[in-house]
């Protein structure tokens, strides 16, 4: 792992897919920061966290010539990540709020963002942003959110986790240069959260409905059991579970 430490910064997404162009980047190059200014979310959410509470970090990782529409797979395998080092400090409950969100019980602790760097229609790289509330235990206008000290009621050392994440990556990633598709979605949709349980979701025109998630696709658009007994895929900017 070659790590680039960073006082603050604006997004360390955006600041690693600037070095990407500039140079060739070693597997597994870190850019972490103690501080994230313009932190961003899914669909150009943004992201807020407090200055030394959180680990909030972006990971470099090569891909071998995965085809456009199989990179979900990509965050199917830093999403299982994510959980296998939870697992290790006995985190309660854990599941993934599609796409890629990270809960303890209904409460998210974790955000995922990837974006994939794209040569001849394949996905050459990702750049996998992931930021996890560790310490802070205020969360103003944020019901929904949680810390693992919130959780547990223990301080946690940010590079502990950091040194267990990148290896849990490597773990996963592994399979998916494998090309263990099946598997990786077979574990991705055991920690599907609400899966087979009733839940509203609201659709891209504001139109609220009911339906069971029932897991997801190949191209990892969301599989929901409507109430006329169909089953319709969504992609993200299609529908969003209410919870």
């Amino acid at each position: 792992m070659h790590l680039i430490k960073l006082n603050a910064i604006g997004s360390t997404n955006s600041y690693l897919r600037q070095i990407c162009a500039k140079r060739e980047m070693q597997d597994f190059t870190v850019v972490l920061t103690s501080h994230q200014t313009e932190g961003r979310g899914q669909m150009g959410t943004s992201w807020s966290s407090q200055k030394g509470k959180n680990l909030t970090i972006s990971v470099y990782k090569r891909i071998q010539t995965l085809p456009i529409d199989s990179g979900f797979y990509i965050s199917m395998s830093t999403s299982l990540a994510i959980i296998r080092t939870l697992k290790r400090f006995n985190i309660p409950r854990l599941f993934v709020k599609w796409p890629n969100d990270i809960l303890s019980e209904d409460k998210k602790i974790c955000g995922i963002l990837i974006e994939n760097l794209i040569k001849n229609g394949k996905i050459e790289a990702s750049i996998l942003g992931i930021g996890l509330n560790v310490n802070q235990v205020e969360f103003q206008k944020l019901p929904k959110a949680s810390s693992l000290k919130i959780i547990t009621g223990r301080i946690f050392d940010n590079d502990e986790l950091l040194n267990l994440i990148i290896e849990d990556l490597r773990f996963y990633f592994q399979k998916l240069d494998k090309s263990e598709f099946r598997n990786l979605k077979r574990e991705y949709e055991k920690f599907l959260f609400r899966k087979n349980k009733p839940s509203t979701f609201k659709d891209k025109e504001g139109n609220m409905f009911p339906g069971y998630i029932k897991g997801i696709n190949e191209t990892g658009q969301l599989k929901v059991l409507t109430e006329d007994g169909i089953i319709k895929a969504y992609d993200l900017k299609g529908v969003e579970l209410l919870y």
